[in-house]
């Protein structure tokens, strides 16, 4: 009688990761569509429409100018999970596992301070205080709307207290909640990511090491077209 083998048990799928919350700038992805745009005008123009050296010293340009335009408009976003928050800036990928990450600082720029002492700016959640003067304008307004409503309101119970005519039931939803304070869009990205700082910061999943890697693939082009135009410029 043969006894059936016994099968290993099949292996557990890993938990799926997370996410990512993705931050960037539209303003900033809207001008580096727009400057590459008159960029690749100018520049196909000039190459295919230019005589002696300036064709080359177009093309030169182009090779110069796409990378840089793309690094500081384009590429710049933050992503942010429940482990790690990633920082893609101009030319550099900045890996910070929430427990590496001592505060979200804010000010004339949004940076992350690590335990390691180093800081490192989000380029895609730039400070705007003329967004925050706008915001915090609004909120005094807003503030001063519910006090004139609050005011109205007491003023009106007063009067129905008075004439036993009018009653409670006209107002029997009770008061208004009121809204939070306004905020400018990009403190709104730091309150969510100081949020997931709070919930996470101490898990033992985030606990590693920071890591950056350069952008060679933005560094390496731009220093060709540079290069490019120093020589053709010398060679008169």
């Amino acid at each position: 009688m043969t006894t059936p083998d016994h099968e290993s048990p099949a292996p557990q799928p890993s938990a799926p990761e997370t996410k990512d919350r993705v931050y960037r700038s539209p303003a900033g992805i809207a001008g580096g569509v727009l400057l590459l745009a008159i960029a690749g005008w100018l520049g196909i123009d000039a190459i295919v429409s230019g005589h002696g050296r300036t064709p080359w010293l177009a093309l030169a340009t182009l090779i110069l100018i796409v990378p840089l335009v793309a690094a500081f408009t384009l590429r710049p976003a933050v992503y942010a999970n429940e482990e790690r928050l990633r920082i893609r800036n101009p030319f550099r990928v900045v890996v910070v596992p929430w427990g590496q990450v001592v505060s979200l600082r804010s000010s004339y720029s949004n940076e992350v301070v690590a335990k390691s002492g180093g800081k490192y700016q989000l380029w895609a959640v730039p400070v705007s205080l003329r967004a925050r003067k706008k915001a915090a304008r609004r909120d005094a307004r807003a503030t001063a709307d519910r006090a004139a409503e609050a005011s109205g309101r007491g003023r009106r119970g007063r009067m129905g207290g008075l004439g036993g005519g009018f009653g409670t039931g006209g107002f029997s939803g009770g008061a208004a909640v009121p809204e939070g304070p306004a905020r400018a869009e990009t403190d709104k990205v730091m309150d969510d990511l100081r949020e997931l700082l709070e919930a996470r910061g101490e898990a033992e999943s985030t606990q590693g090491e920071v890591t950056v890697r350069w952008a060679y693939e933005i560094a390496g082009p731009a220093v060709a077209g540079a290069v490019l135009l120093a020589i053709l410029v010398a060679l008169g």
